[in-house]
């Protein structure tokens, strides 16, 4: 342990050496030669923390703006997908924890962000899919309240490494809760472009959420199947979602917005094949749910990192208010699916869960085809 002068801070600090934690965080803003801003005081908090960042610079400036002399600008676009590129290249991404979004330099910096990051968010939904996976093997081997008992017992020992380990932020804003909450909702009235990608991802959640919330009763009933094999099925969705970079280049190339569409119209195909488990001969049951797992999923997912890009493009300095009001679309999409997907299974069986699934992601396709009216 030594001590170092930091020149942002103005103070002495102590700076753990060997014992900043192995995996990582990103943090991915504003750089300055002179003063404290963006990266230049969100790295060496981080550090004095004990916890190790790779900073990732968009605009490089001399000093902060209000100085009556300011050189640099942002840095070219192929620059910081370079960056970025060089990051999987280098497999850091195996590693990273938390990525820390601020000022970005242009709208293209933001396209490419939202790729990347919808790369990194593939492993938001494949830890839902192999979860599945891992409870189904748990409940068949310790019953159902043993999963319920360990994801307890995690949640709380994640809650107090978080509490022990994060570093002390001073606020950065004098609103209080109550005020940053209502500041999303007036984001949510002003910009149309982000209601159509909230409600479109949450029909879209509330169609994955019904499938994988009934599946086991469903295999239970119909094949005789245990809870290890209705999770197992994770593995086919899990191959789906590992098909967002391609999402990512169809964005590219055809535009966030065309794959939205696309990607909700193959979410409401693969659910309505649903419908053909009923009809097809016994021995290809199986396969039909699996085919339709990996269709949706990659559909859902593909409809997600579109989303994200258009989001993230709207207005920058809002970006994380943007990106909890996309989110709390989806969890809210699943939290309604898993409560409708019960009831429909209750009351008209599977084939009331697959049209239930199939007319929400009808629902998704037709709220990003309709034409905005607002800004």
């Amino acid at each position: 342990m030594e001590y170092v002068f930091d020149g942002c801070q103005h103070r002495f600090r102590r700076r753990v050496g060997s014992r900043a934690a192995s995996t990582g965080r990103d943090s991915i803003q504003s750089q300055v030669v002179y003063g404290c801003v963006g990266n230049s005081i969100a790295v060496p908090v981080l550090n004095a923390g004990g916890l190790s960042v790779g900073a990732i610079p968009t605009v490089l400036l001399s000093n902060t703006p209000h100085y009556s002399t300011c050189h640099g600008g942002a840095l070219p676009t192929s620059w910081f997908a370079g960056y970025l590129k060089d990051l999987e290249a280098r497999d850091a991404l195996r590693s990273v924890r938390t990525v820390l979004v601020g000022y970005l330099g242009s709208t293209t910096q933001a396209a490419v962000l939202a790729r990347w990051l919808g790369t990194v968010m593939t492993g938001l939904l494949l830890g839902i899919l192999i979860s599945r996976v891992m409870s189904g093997l748990i409940a068949e081997q310790l019953g159902w309240r043993a999963v319920y008992a360990l994801a307890a017992g995690s949640i709380g020992l994640i809650g107090l490494a978080t509490w022990r380990g994060l570093p002390r932020f001073s606020p950065t804003t004098s609103l209080g809760y109550g005020a940053l909450l209502g500041s999303m909702l007036k984001l949510w009235s002003l910009h149309s472009s982000l209601r159509r990608a909230a409600v479109s991802q949450g029909l879209l959640s509330v169609a994955f959420s019904a499938f994988w919330s009934t599946l086991a009763v469903m295999l239970h009933a119909d094949f005789g199947l245990g809870s290890a094999a209705a999770g197992a099925f994770g593995l086919a969705g899990a191959a789906g979602a590992l098909a967002a970079p391609l999402a990512g280049r169809l964005a590219d190339r055809r535009g966030p917005e065309r794959v939205t569409r696309l990607g909700a119209a193959l979410t409401a195909a693969s659910f309505a094949a649903l419908g053909l488990v009923g009809v097809v001969p016994p021995e290809i049951q199986l396969g039909v749910i699996v085919v339709a797992a990996i269709g949706f999923d990659f559909g859902i997912q593909a409809t997600l990192v579109a989303h994200q890009t258009i989001v993230y493009g709207i207005d920058p300095p809002a970006r994380s208010r943007l990106n909890a009001v996309l989110f709390t679309g989806v969890f809210v999409g699943m939290a309604t699916g898993a409560g409708l997907g019960s009831l429909a299974l209750g009351q008209w069986g599977w084939n009331g869960v697959v049209v239930l699934a199939t007319l929400a992601s009808i629902g998704a396709l037709a709220a990003r085809l309709v034409r905005r009216v607002a800004p």
